[in-house]
């Protein structure tokens, strides 16, 4: 596994208590859970170079309002 960059991160003090409650929740350190919060929020945005969020499927038509022809076969036969 690569080396991880270390360096200093301020946090308001709310705002990490709740980071620490959350990751409890989650079985995670509150280092990890920023970090898998972090990597969700670039997959996401598209920012993983392998991990790109699935594209957004196109609306398709309502196959009931789609009829469909058939040909009669009844003239093959006479």
């Amino acid at each position: 596994m690569a080396q991880k960059k270390n360096f200093p991160l301020r946090l308001d003090p709310k705002l990490y208590e709740i980071l620490e409650r959350w990751s409890a929740d989650e079985f995670r350190s509150v280092n990890a859970h920023i970090e898998f919060l972090l990597r969700e929020a670039a997959a996401k945005a598209g920012r993983l170079p392998n991990r790109q969020p699935p594209p957004i499927p196109a609306p398709q038509d309502d196959i009931t309002k789609t009829s469909i022809e058939v040909p009669s076969r009844m003239s093959d036969r006479e």
